[in-house]
């Protein structure tokens, strides 16, 4: 199975110079704690989560509809490809400790997301059909990883 198979494809986006306000009524709206940041072209150029909104609020003292998503969105792309194996995008999550990661085609316009979320709905199916591209244990790694504090990461090793 590869990501394409398992992506969402109706993804929420906002834009570099929309406000934080718009960024959250979006997250509200389609309960998601995350969205995709790109340009005009559709192209990802960052990521914007419910805690960088509350951050960079609670740091710069302003209202949210005062504040760019500029200001709070992570500037770093980790994202996948459609056609990746599933998992190749759990590693990506894992190395970079990401509940979501953008699904881009090869000109680097979003085309979907996949989510821990898919991912362990997808080992839950192939443990119950006895199929093993995505195993649970690879799964609880990467969400083990994924939660762990940044720089105090002490993982057990990949499976």
């Amino acid at each position: 199975m590869n990501v394409a198979q398992l992506m969402n494809r109706n993804v929420e986006t906002c834009g570099p110079d929309d406000s934080l306000a718009i960024a959250a009524v979006k997250m509200w709206d389609r309960d998601v704690g995350s969205l995709p940041v790109i340009d005009r072209e559709g192209h990802v150029i960052g990521a914007v989560t419910d805690r960088d909104i509350c951050m960079t609020a609670c740091f710069r003292g302003q209202p949210l509809h005062e504040i760019d998503v500029s200001a709070a969105m992570s500037n770093q792309v980790h994202a996948c490809r459609p056609e990746d194996a599933l998992i190749e995008a759990e590693e990506i999550m894992r190395a970079q400790q990401l509940r979501r990661l953008p699904v881009v085609d090869e000109d680097g316009v979003l085309c979907g997301v996949i989510t821990i979320n898919d991912l362990a709905c997808e080992a839950e199916r192939e443990a119950e059909q006895q199929r093993h591209e995505l195993t649970a244990r690879e799964v609880t790694v990467t969400l083990a990883a994924i939660a762990a504090r940044r720089g105090t990461r002490d993982l057990a090793p990949a499976p």
